[in-house]
């Protein structure tokens, strides 16, 4: 039977199956609320309830603990009505327009970027455009019914390939596709664009980015966006990576860096060699570092999911509020892969 949902402040209402979670009913009425992986280990859609009562589902505890549940925090992409409810979240309109789309796609093209990364080209029909905004994702569908989300690297006015940055994953079974077996011409099914992990161009405040791995991706449309319309909003941008050969496209972090002066570049290596003489250590602690107050940014973070809940709390006891936070974990076999 339907419930009847209400998102605070907005006061929308709308009906929620009991067979369907928050976050698949708001967004079947149009209604964009914060989410990323979609299956509970993220944490991006995690709000309050104000009233009513849910299914948490099998959450883990390090994403939602006990004291959350009691104090009504809940994940919108996993908690189910259990009678009508009312929910305490902001809503995003900016994605609101957008069309979710299930295409097939073309391999273009396939390069080598670092030892365990390759940059994976997609051209989709000719008739068919994709409108997304930078730093959404798409989900790859899988011939068994299973789905691998990847993050857009390029930009929505650059979109005749689709740029997804894939990185080997020990065990996978898509990534080892990817690295093993996946030629140019292959075709591909996709759904997107997913997510909400997008630069707000309301805010004129500096910008915080950091990404650790292959959350380069997301962040690169970002800021090749940002620079095609001639922002001049400060930039601080933290690479973090293990090794330093697991870095990429230096030439054009170098043509970003030589080109705009409000860009800020900082690469650090966790476990480096004699060859490195760049800053050390986790992305994290050098953020924090070089910035014990916070308060002033909008922080888009992007990576390990360990790097993201982390660097996420860090900036909340530096000063930033929630609000000005926005997180996409990597979140590994279940739905998005890095």
């Amino acid at each position: 039977m339907p419930y009847r949902l209400t998102i605070e402040p907005s006061g929308h209402e709308m009906d929620c199956d009991s067979d369907e979670t928050i976050l698949e009913a708001a967004l079947r009425h149009g209604f964009n609320i914060p989410y990323s992986c979609r299956n509970g280990t993220c944490a991006t859609c995690k709000g309050r309830i104000l009233s009513g009562t849910v299914d948490y589902g099998d959450i883990e505890e390090k994403v939602l603990s006990e004291a959350e549940k009691m104090d009504g925090l809940a994940l919108f992409c996993q908690a189910m009505p259990l009678s009508d409810l009312k929910i305490e979240v902001r809503e995003i309109g900016a994605a609101k327009d957008i069309q979710i789309k299930t295409l097939p796609a073309r391999v273009a093209k396939i390069e080598d970027v670092a030892p365990d990364v390759r940059a994976l080209f997609l051209k989709i029909p000719s008739t068919e455009r994709l409108q997304f905004l930078p730093g959404q994702y798409i989900d790859i569908l899988l011939k068994d019914g299973g789905r691998r989300g990847f993050s857009l690297a390029n930009t929505p006015n650059d979109d005749a390939l689709l740029e997804l940055h894939i990185k080997k994953v020990e065990g996978g079974t898509f990534t080892g596709h990817v690295f093993s077996a996946m030629k140019e011409k292959d075709i591909v099914r996709f759904e997107g664009p997913l997510g909400t992990f997008f630069v707000r161009q309301e805010s004129t405040r500096p910008l915080l980015m950091v990404a650790t791995g292959t959350g380069f991706a997301p962040l690169k449309g970002m800021l090749e966006s940002l620079f095609a319309q001639g922002s001049i909003r400060p930039i601080h941008f933290y690479w973090g990576v293990r090794h330093s050969e697991d870095f990429y496209y230096e030439d054009l972090l170098q043509e970003w860096q030589s080109l705009h002066n409000h860009f800020n570049l900082t690469k650090i290596v966790s476990q480096p060699d004699s060859r490195w003489s760049g800053p050390t250590g986790y992305v994290t602690e050098q953020v924090i570092k070089d910035f014990p107050d916070a308060s002033a940014f909008d922080a888009y973070i992007c990576g390990h999911p360990d790097m993201v809940f982390s660097l996420s709390a860090a900036l909340a006891q530096a000063g930033l509020d929630s609000e000005h936070i926005f997180a996409d974990a990597f979140v590994f076999a279940k739905a998005k892969t890095s």
